[in-house]
């Protein structure tokens, strides 16, 4: 198909696109287990199961201003670079069906999957934005409807219970459609809640035990978490992470999240062991915040270390 810019969508792209990246229950009848095993993923070396095939694919707020401009373009660039899975994030959630449709039928020209996408909380309260949500998803073919972060305002118990219980009913209500929903981490979940847990802990807790814990890696480092006994204490829940990568100092010394993939501190044969082994993760998402080089080669570039990280180099 000839790709065309598509300017309904760079509209919502670039009103959104400045806004903070992310960035609900396991699948039923309709688990990704088949989707991340079939011939279209990478074989998995390195760390990974024998056998078993990890999607590699890219959060698209690591290039949000390509994507804001030029969307076709965006899409068939990543995938040229070899990424075989995306997530779009907010601004998706304001197209209208179809330019959806258009959007997946670039998606399956190009070959690329979209199994999971990033949302604001509206697409988690019942109404016309989760209805909305629902079904772009599933034109999309997504499984994973993630929220990105939490509403502001949050402080205490007595405002996170409610908040968790409104994730829970979330997660039922998308579950017949074939949808599962999910949270994305950032700094503030690792911080404590109560006398013994965290926020994250607190998430855990009070959500379904399919509920899935998207985790942000770097951002769970940077917090001083560990990201390894988290995976391992909340075995399955991990469907889905971002290997965004975290190194000490700040973004005008090229540090903090500006480091790509392998170049910060961030564990990743341990991180991935655990994944695997324990947290029953389906495919990889890489994501970068902003690095030295443009938005394409620094995707390009933390593809390349990924993919010589998996081959044990």
């Amino acid at each position: 198909m000839k790709q065309t810019s598509l300017p309904v969508s760079r509209r919502n792209f670039i009103r959104i696109a400045g806004a903070a990246t992310a960035g609900f229950a396991a699948l039923t009848q309709h688990s990704l287990a088949a989707a991340v095993t079939d011939s279209n993923a990478p074989a998995a070396t390195g760390p990974a199961a024998p056998g078993k095939k990890y999607p590699i694919g890219l959060e698209l707020y690591s290039v949000r201003d390509e994507l804001s401009r030029d969307l076709p373009r965006t899409l068939r660039t990543v995938a040229q670079q070899g990424y075989e899975v995306v997530e779009f994030y907010a601004p998706y959630c304001d197209w209208q069906f179809p330019y959806a449709k258009e959007v997946r039928r670039q998606l399956d020209d190009l070959g690329l999957r979209c199994y999971s996408t990033h949302n604001n909380f509206t697409s988690f309260t019942p109404g016309p934005a989760m209805s909305h949500a629902i079904e772009l998803n599933q034109i999309l073919g997504s499984r994973y409807v993630i929220l990105a972060s939490e509403p502001g305002g949050l402080s205490g118990e007595e405002s996170w219970k409610p908040f968790c219980a409104q994730l829970a009913d979330a997660a039922e209500t998308l579950r017949p459609h074939g949808l599962a929903a999910g949270f994305h981490n950032h700094g503030t979940e690792w911080q404590p809640l109560t006398a013994d847990q965290r926020i994250m802990d607190f998430i855990a807790a009070n959500t379904p035990a399919d509920f899935v814990l998207q985790l942000d890696v770097g951002t769970c480092v940077a917090a001083g978490a560990d990201p390894v006994a988290w995976i391992k204490a909340n075995p399955g829940r991990i469907k889905i992470a971002h290997l965004k990568d975290w190194a000490p100092g700040d973004a005008a010394q090229e540090k903090a999240y500006r480091v790509l993939f392998g170049e910060g501190v961030c564990p990743w044969r341990e991180i991935i062991a655990a994944l695997e082994s324990v947290g029953q993760v389906e495919f990889y998402l890489l994501e970068q915040e902003g690095s030295r080089f443009s938005e394409f080669e620094t995707a390009q570039r933390c593809l390349a270390n990924w993919q010589a990280f998996r081959a044990g180099r």
